[in-house]
Formats: C-alpha cells, sequence, structure tokens
C-alpha cells in the first residue's frame, strides 16, 4: 500500500461518516469486552463530532478561515498576461469505460469554466490541465481528469493546440512539480477553489513557481442564504466541513511540499 492510498485512507476516516461508523464498531467492540463506560464516551464523541459538524455555522466558520487567506492571495491579480493558464485536478471525474463513458462535471468545475473564459480574455495563450487518475496507473481504464478536462475545454470553444494535458499527477504537490517542468520559469495564473487556494500557494511557492492564484467556488455569505439553510444541520454543511478540516490539517501538518523545493 503506498502513501497516496494510506493518506487517502486516513483523510477518510477522520471525518463523519467513516468517523461515525468506526465509533459504532468501537463501540460495539468495547461492549463486548465489557467496558461499557468507555464504549458509551466513545459513541458519544462520535454522534457529537457527525452532529456538531453538520451545522452550517459550524462549516462556515472552518470554511472562512480558508477562504479569508484566499481573498487575501487574490486581491492583487492581474487579468493577464500570463504564459498559461494551469487548471488544477478536482473539477471534473473521468470517464470509467465500460461504466460510464462521458465525463461527470463535480461541484469545482468552475474551475474549468473560468480557465476558458480567462483564455478567451486574453489572459494566456494555453491552458495547462493537470490531473491523473489512481485507477489508470493501477491498470485500469487509460482516462484521467487532464483528458476529461481537455473535452470539456473544447466545447467551451478552447482550440484543441492550446490545451497542455498533464496526465500523471495525483495530488497538489505532483500537479505543482508537473506543471514546473512544462513551464520552466514562466509565469502562470494557477485556478482552483478558494477553500484550496492557501495550501495550493503554499505548495505553488515552495515549488518555486512564478505564479498568480485565481479561486473559484466562493462559498455564500449566511444573508444571502434562507434561514433554515443557515441554521438547520444538513448533510452539505457536514461535507463543506469535511473539506475544510481536510484542507487545514494538511496546511498545519503536511510537511511533503518541502521536497518541492528547486
Amino acid at each position: 500500500m503506498n502513501t497516496f492510498v494510506i493518506l487517502k485512507i486516513l483523510a477518510t476516516i477522520i471525518v463523519p461518516p467513516a468517523s461515525l461508523a468506526i465509533g459504532v464498531l468501537l463501540w460495539l467492540l468495547m461492549r463486548a469486552a465489557g467496558w461499557r463506560r468507555l464504549a458509551a464516551v466513545t459513541l458519544g464523541l462520535a454522534i457529537f463530532q457527525t452532529l456538531i459538524l453538520s451545522f452550517p455555522p459550524v462549516s462556515g466558520m472552518l470554511t472562512g478561515r480558508l477562504e479569508a487567506k484566499a481573498r487575501q492571495l487574490v486581491a492583487a491579480n492581474q487579468p493577464c498576461c500570463y504564459e498559461a493558464l494551469v487548471v488544477l485536478g478536482g473539477g471534473i471525474m473521468p470517464a470509467s469505460p465500460p461504466y460510464t463513458m462521458e465525463p461527470e462535471l463535480t461541484d469545482a468545475s468552475d474551475r474549468i469554466w473560468l480557465a476558458a473564459r480567462m483564455y478567451h480574455a486574453g489572459a494566456a495563450p494555453k491552458i495547462i490541465v493537470s490531473g491523473g487518475s489512481f485507477i489508470e496507473q493501477q491498470g485500469g481504464p487509460a482516462t484521467t481528469e487532464a483528458m476529461a478536462m481537455r473535452r470539456f475545454l473544447l466545447d467551451l470553444g478552447v482550440p484543441d493546440d492550446v490545451i497542455v494535458s498533464e496526465g500523471r499527477a495525483l495530488n497538489t504537490i505532483e500537479n505543482i512539480r508537473n506543471v514546473r517542468s512544462i513551464v520552466k520559469g514562466g509565469r502562470v495564473a494557477i485556478i482552483t477553489s478558494a477553500f484550496h487556494v492557501p495550501r495550493a500557494a503554499k505548495l505553488a511557492t515552495q515549488g518555486g513557481l512564478d505564479f498568480a492564484i485565481f479561486g473559484v467556488d466562493w462559498s455564500v455569505p449566511s444573508d444571502a442564504t434562507v434561514w433554515w439553510d443557515v441554521w438547520l444541520p444538513s448533510v452539505g454543511a457536514l461535507g463543506e466541513a469535511n473539506i475544510a478540516i481536510k484542507e487545514l490539517v494538511a496546511l498545519s501538518i503536511d510537511r511533503r511540499g518541502d521536497s518541492l523545493a528547486p
């Protein structure tokens, strides 16, 4: 089992619903062993974590920490001119023949849309789409996120010959390393989701890229939504909190980016 798989599993089990499932399993095992008090505490903590992260004010606070930093990082952006626009992976799911024959847009697909708009506005002469596939690298269907992004950009009117595919990266560190090898010392505009901007900028800096960074998918403030979406627990808020926690943890303790130093 490689590092990629281990980190993906750890990132999943530290937050609900996986952490709740683990809590229930531990509760059953502890009760069977006669540790009833410890079992009750373990289950209670798992339930509490799930409930608290499901409240929009909590998820909004966590996301807000990331987006506040992101707004600082994008504040001085210039509309042009760059050697390339770099779209980081995460905006589209590649096809998985013979099960699904077409790519599927995700909540982060605004990354690709913004790249197309910036290209048409003359921000850069080319677009680098970055994103590989773990399944493809393990011998599965030879489809990657970079290939899927290319197809979407073509549908958005971007010429095929200006799209550069980087289809090997499985995470942001590899995104940055592979893009650096393509652009050498050229100035690039990195496009990613707002919650991801701080970590992507940190890694790009560690990698010695000359870059500006652009964010999409900004969260909607509470005064622009109906009251029940602000205060009632929801699956959407839980998902938003999970993403924010993973980003905040990675920003604080992940030192793999040190390997990017030129």
